[in-house]
């Protein structure tokens, strides 16, 4: 889940960085004891299998319909020759050259509709929580929940296929579970009765070496079990593998985030939605960071950093020590915004192995921030900024071995790093955007086309494949998608090799052409608050989004990212990065290549609305490092489907599955993907 105030991200550029240092003072910090709630397993709960129905109670209510920030209207160059890469080079010899070791496809949108016997919703975009460990690799995307062998990529959950019933067919979804089951919930909604079980989003996963536990959270909203609609009441929750085997049982603690934010001056009251959560971990500490917005209105009320020890959790104590800490107000001067402007989506850095924390301060975590958007300059004003900004924001937690204590005191600074200029994207290209969706030019769009279609005669004798879809008949325009970019938030944060490593989403104009959606990354030193090393990665003709960073103790790093092109389907795609080289030329993984456009329901404004509707993609990759080895997961389309076998036996005289739009065939699958959406995940594992 991801919000945006306004629709618009800016900032107003400042000249100088400058250091601000706070203690931990009760004026913006709090502990807290924070209970088990119970214990859970990774099986699929109780359920009533579903019939299949595509067009009732597809979508949770509230879903999401801001059209997304304008891009920023300038222009960033750089110049490095064809293909785009780096802004800045020195010449040296590169030390990450990673060889790709193997990959499978990840969860898809077929396991996402139909786990737990089909009583699940439609949702996009996939949120990619991926950690690796103790030979097993973890994935939980939007509400599905894989565990794989590190050593084949095969699914080492028992496998449910037998019991998962939908439409009077058991349905292989690869052994996959739904997180309301993982975590003990009803399911997302009993397709018998209508009624809701909590909405689950937002998932994240670590793996911890150093305790030997893997960590899954998550952001779980209440809803109203008849209407669907939200309470306002909202949770982390956070599951902790109770060995180093994610097959085996896991604690469950919940953490109420509803009234973490900061009412300024009246204009941002709670209750608090706590969005986009994300983690990491030092030596002492277990973190996750939120963005709080006010359920009531339009404004932004602070990143919130929650800190708990690490031990505790991993041991399944009674009860763990927590510190919330509310980040409004604390960006130092002399930023414009000065005092009022709040921490935005601040991601606490992870380490690879044992060896990298840092223990200096009694204990030290690091995490990176950007300042283009109105959420850090403007929380609570109308008016817009320029969507663009020339910092990042290196934040510091100390005396995080305090964490351990009853009344833990960690403290927090931070630093404005002055790096080259960024802004938001525009909307990436895929192959045909804005043509016309044609069942005859663009089968593989078969969603587009079937709205589009007036003429197939279908299984009951009427004309038309959009009454497959809707009641009432709606326009025949749709076109090929423009897929979503990411704002300039920042994304995937480590901290190796004694430097924090970090990357955003960024207009570029590669080789002083057209806009295009690229990559700013960044090798910090955190303590002197400078860039060892940055640049960008873009290329003319293509577009790159929601990067992702893993980087081995030795410093040799992997960036993961969606490629799409003018010719490219939307594929998972990397570069090797180091602290020598910068970052080196990218490509597509093995097996990433994607094999049809993007036909998500977000890309159809008689689905969601908008003109043009935003076509949601990404949201976040994963990275995870391994020993010497890098884990990447990335969005992209993994399987292609036409618009014949799409309709299948829902078209007269078709054959195949019973349930529209999986391409399942006559054996009833396991599907490419279902009637409203095509995205899959790849996981792929590379040696730097």
């Amino acid at each position: 889940m991801r919000m945006q105030i306004l629709g618009r991200l800016g900032f107003a550029v400042v000249a100088a960085a400058a250091l601000g240092v706070w203690l931990a003072s009760s004026a913006m910090a709090e502990s807290r004891q924070i209970p088990i709630g119970g214990t859970g397993v990774a099986q699929t709960g109780e359920f009533t299998p579903s019939d299949g129905a595509v067009t009732q109670d597809e979508f949770p209510t509230g879903e999401e319909s801001d059209e997304g920030p304008d891009p920023y209207d300038g222009t960033i160059s750089f110049s490095t020759g064809a293909g785009g890469g780096p802004s800045m080079t020195s010449g040296k010899k590169a030390k990450s050259n990673p060889t790709f070791k193997f990959g499978f496809q990840g969860l898809n949108f077929y396991q996402q509709r139909y786990a737990r016997g089909g009583n699940q919703f439609s949702v996009e975009p996939p949120d990619q929580g991926m950690c690796v460990g103790n030979g097993y690799v973890v994935e939980a995307v939007n509400d599905v929940f894989n565990v794989y062998s590190a050593a084949t990529g095969a699914s080492v959950l028992p496998d449910n296929t037998a019991t998962n019933i939908v439409s009077g067919f058991p349905r292989n979804v690869n052994h996959a579970i739904d997180l309301n089951s993982f975590y003990g919930y009803a399911p997302a909604i009993n397709r018998s009765t209508g009624v809701r079980g909590p909405f689950v989003t937002d998932p994240s996963c670590l793996y911890d070496a150093q305790t030997q536990r893997f960590f899954v959270v998550v952001l779980t909203l209440e809803v109203n079990p008849t209407s669907g609609a939200f309470t306002t009441v909202n949770r982390l929750d956070i599951a902790v593998s109770q060995t180093s085997n994610p097959t085996g049982g896991w604690n469950i603690y919940g953490v109420d985030v509803t009234n973490d934010g900061t009412n300024t001056g009246g204009v941002n009251p709670g209750p608090y939605l706590g969005d986009y959560p994300h983690i990491g971990a030092d030596a002492n500490g277990f973190y996750i960071t939120t963005n709080a917005y006010p359920w009531c209105c339009n404004g932004f009320s602070g990143a919130q950093i929650y800190a708990f020890s690490k031990a505790q959790l991993a041991a399944g104590a009674a009860s763990v020590t927590m510190q919330h800490i509310d980040t409004s107000g604390m960006v130092n001067a002399p930023s414009d915004a000065g005092s009022t402007q709040p921490g935005f989506t601040l991601w606490p850095a992870q380490s690879p192995g044992t060896s990298q924390f840092n223990l200096a301060n009694n204990g030290t975590e690091y995490l990176l921030s950007s300042n283009a958007a109105d959420e850090a300059q403007k929380p609570v004003s109308g008016a817009a900024g320029t969507r663009t900004s020339n910092q990042v924001i290196a934040w510091t937690l100390t005396n995080t071995a305090s964490l351990n204590a009853a009344t833990p005191a960690v403290g927090i600074s931070n630093r404005i790093v002055i790096v080259g200029q960024y802004g938001v994207p525009p909307k990436q290209q895929q192959p045909g955007s804005g043509m016309l969706a044609d069942k005859n030019t663009t089968p593989d769009v078969a969603q587009g086309d079937c709205i589009n279609d007036t003429t197939t005669q279908l299984f009951n004798g009427q004309f038309g494949c959009w009454r497959l879809l809707f009641v009432a008949e709606p326009a025949h325009t749709e076109v090929i998608s423009r897929p979503d970019s990411n704002d300039t938030r920042m994304q995937q944060v480590m901290y190796a090799n004694g430097k924090v490593w970090g990357a955003l989403d960024t207009a570029l104009n590669p080789d002083g052409g057209p806009q295009r959606a690229g990559i700013a990354w960044y090798i910090v030193n955190p303590d002197a608050g400078s860039i060892v090393k940055s640049g960008y990665l873009g290329a003319t003709g293509y577009d790159f989004t929601y990067p992702a960073i893993g980087v081995t103790a030795s410093g040799r790093g992997v960036m993961a990212f969606t490629a799409t092109g003018n010719t490219l389907n939307p594929s998972a795609a990397y570069a090797p990065i180091d602290a020598s080289a910068g970052v080196g030329a990218w490509n597509v993984v093995n097996g990433g290549t994607g094999a049809a456009r993007d036909d998500g329901f977000t890309s159809y404004r008689a689905q969601v609305g908008g003109n043009p509707p935003r076509t949601r993609w990404g949201d976040y990759g994963a990275a995870a490092v391994d020993g010497n080895s890098v884990w990447i997961a990335s969005e992209y389309i993994g399987g292609a489907c036409d618009y014949t076998n799409w309709g299948g036996p829902f078209f007269a005289g078709g054959t195949g599955d019973n349930l529209l739009g999986t391409c399942g065939g006559a054996s009833h699958g396991p599907g490419t993907r279902a009637a409203l959406g095509n995205w899959s995940t790849r996981i792929s594992k590379l040696t730097p």
